[in-house]
């Protein structure tokens, strides 16, 4: 089972499988291997189209919430609706997370609550740099794919070593980027987000990438929890927490690749 955000749900050590500053939230350290319990009937074990048709549905119902609120959210109250759907999704998704929660209700409302922010944060982004969004959405799925073939292919393997590499590296960016946003609330900016006005610098660009590689590697965490779980016969609704834990990664890299191209179109 697994947990989830871009910094905080991935930051809960849990069996296999990340600004509004950094949604998403999902854990995922590929041991100790959970003890699912014994399935008799076939059509009850977790399948990969499981877990496919499990995300994409997660993810159209982020998109169509995401595009909702993007319509229907008057500019002057941007800052409050990122605000609440990114405060309500991170606190249903700690507690789908500390609670390995496989009932597909309060994870669809994760997607839904996350879908407001991301659509809002999008559309502020949008009428700043014209054709951001599609640009960052190419660049999410690429990292994807790219991810999803260096596992297929065995380039990178989810030994215990690199797990605890990967988990131990989210704790350190949740860490960095909690202090740096203390700091901001006594005015002290240490570059590590852009200047006082939100513009690029070479620190925040190269934080950035750092932020995006380390969101893509957890992306072979889950493919490593999903195959186990697999093989181990999970039952069926495992395939909602893999799902979920897919979710949550593919917010935070959106997010994280849609501030760097920001910072790009800036220099």
């Amino acid at each position: 089972m697994r947990s989830s955000n871009p910094v905080l749900n991935r930051l809960t050590p849990v069996a296999p499988q990340g600004g509004y500053a950094a949604p998403g939230d999902p854990s995922r350290v590929p041991y100790p291997q959970p003890a699912y319990p014994s399935v008799i009937q076939g059509t009850d074990r977790m399948t990969i189209d499981d877990v496919v048709v499990r995300t994409v549905g997660l993810l159209a119902l982020t998109g169509l919430s995401g595009a909702a609120a993007w319509v229907l959210v008057p500019d002057n109250l941007l800052g409050i609706g990122i605000m609440t759907g990114a405060m309500i999704g991170l606190v249903v998704g700690l507690v789908i997370s500390f609670k390995r929660i496989t009932n597909p209700l309060p994870i669809a409302v994760y997607a839904v609550a996350e879908g407001v922010a991301v659509g809002l944060v999008s559309k502020a982004y949008e009428s700043a740099y014209g054709g951001i969004v599609l640009q960052a959405v190419v660049g999410t799925f690429g990292v994807f794919l790219t991810m999803a073939a260096l596992y297929k292919f065995k380039v990178i393997r989810a030994t215990p070593r690199f797990a605890r590499g990967v988990i131990g590296a989210m704790f350190g960016i949740f860490a960095v980027i909690m202090v740096n946003w203390i700091l901001s609330l006594f005015h002290v900016n240490t570059g590590l987000r852009g200047d006082a006005s939100g513009h690029a610098s070479w620190l925040a660009i190269g934080f950035s990438l750092v932020v995006i590689v380390v969101a893509a590697l957890t992306f072979i965490l889950d493919f490593d929890q999903i195959e186990r779980g697999v093989r181990a016969g999970a039952p069926r609704s495992t395939a909602w927490t893999c799902a979920f834990g897919l979710l949550v990664g593919l917010i935070w890299v959106y997010l994280e690749v849609l501030r760097l191209i920001g910072y790009l179109r800036e220099r």
